[in-house]
């Protein structure tokens, strides 16, 4: 037994000849990325302070994410075989080591929640804008332009929105696919005009955009899609200069009624797990879904009110626009 683990403590020079030759890699990617032959994968950075000074390191952005998601590769030793077992071992020993170490510098940082709904204008959207303004925080809506087309009232909704500092607006499609979102997403060239003629009609500023019925996420290095009848269509929105986000919580809306389907304390809860345990798809951030029907009601505004209150008052989370997110550190 100590024959075969004599060579796992020699992984770290192992590990310092090859950590300047991976790239970036998220876990939660979809892309394929560059790998060396006979390799394995390690959660672990070991070494890296003898390459750079620690401080030089950890001041740079996004220092503590890469710790948190992305493995690095280390060149199986032919000459010096290891064990599987021990190595197995070792993997776990390292990812728990440095998960836990990382954790606790993530815990000491700024946290960032945000407030998304979809659909809108609808007829909740007049008490989501009050909302926000009473307990003023910031939220992101994904606007259908088939909505805000469909009355005077919603016209006006539309422009409540545009005029509050506290809300941005973004691309939600002008049609909502029709809610046949696999006949919607068969044709990717239609489905991108019809986010494009969101854009023009509702004069949206920023090129941001939620699939309807998909839970895709496309932006700087990530992409993650959760059913493939959605990915052309993301993939040429992004390749034409959008951002493609999805969620880590949803509340759900009950269909017949609209109403909010989790009690408060569950979502709340669900929230700060997410955000303790990193769990999200990027640490110390957490976007929350919502809909905007589901807070036409006096019962739905007063649950929505309830959970701002939570969190303000037993977090010290920040809300923000999911134009800035994420905050990496």
């Amino acid at each position: 037994m100590v024959k075969a683990m004599k060579p796992v403590f020699n992984l770290g020079a192992v590990l310092i000849a090859t950590i300047s030759l991976v790239g970036c890699q998220g876990s939660m990617n979809t892309r394929a990325a560059s790998s060396l032959p006979d390799t394995v994968e390690v959660d672990s950075i070991a070494g890296l302070s003898d390459l750079k000074s620690e401080d030089t390191v950890k001041n740079q952005k996004g220092y503590l994410t890469e710790r948190w998601r992305n493995p690095v590769q280390i060149p199986v030793d032919t000459l010096n075989p290891i064990s599987k077992d021990s190595l197995d071992r070792f993997v776990r020993t390292e990812r728990r080591r440095v998960r836990d170490s990382v954790r606790q510098e993530l815990n000491k940082l700024p946290k960032h929640v945000y407030f998304t709904f979809d659909d809108g204008p609808l007829i909740g959207s007049s008490a989501i804008d009050s909302i926000s303004k009473a307990k003023h925080i910031k939220i992101s809506t994904f606007l259908v332009g088939r909505h805000a087309n469909m009355s005077k009232r919603l016209k006006r909704d539309l422009q409540r929105y545009k005029d509050n500092a506290l809300v941005e607006c973004y691309n939600h499609s002008y049609t909502h696919a029709g809610n046949r979102f696999t006949t919607f997403y068969s044709n990717p060239v239609s489905a991108y005009e019809d986010f494009e003629k969101n854009e023009v009609d509702l004069e949206l500023k920023h090129k941001i955009v939620r699939l309807p019925g998909r839970n895709i996420w496309i932006y700087d290095d990530v992409r993650r899609i959760d059913l493939k009848s959605g990915a052309s269509t993301a993939d040429m929105l992004y390749t034409n200069g959008y951002k493609i986000y999805g969620w880590d919580v949803e509340w759900r809306i009950h269909g017949a009624s609209g109403m909010p389907v989790q009690p408060v304390n569950e979502i709340y809860t669900r929230i700060r797990n997410y955000m303790d345990n990193k769990s999200s798809m990027e640490p110390n951030n957490v976007v929350l879904l919502m809909h905007d029907d589901m807070f036409q009601s006096k019962k739905g505004q007063q649950l929505l009110s309830s959970l701002i209150d939570t969190i303000q008052t037993t977090t010290d989370y920040k809300f923000e626009f999911i134009r800035d997110y994420p905050f990496r550190y």
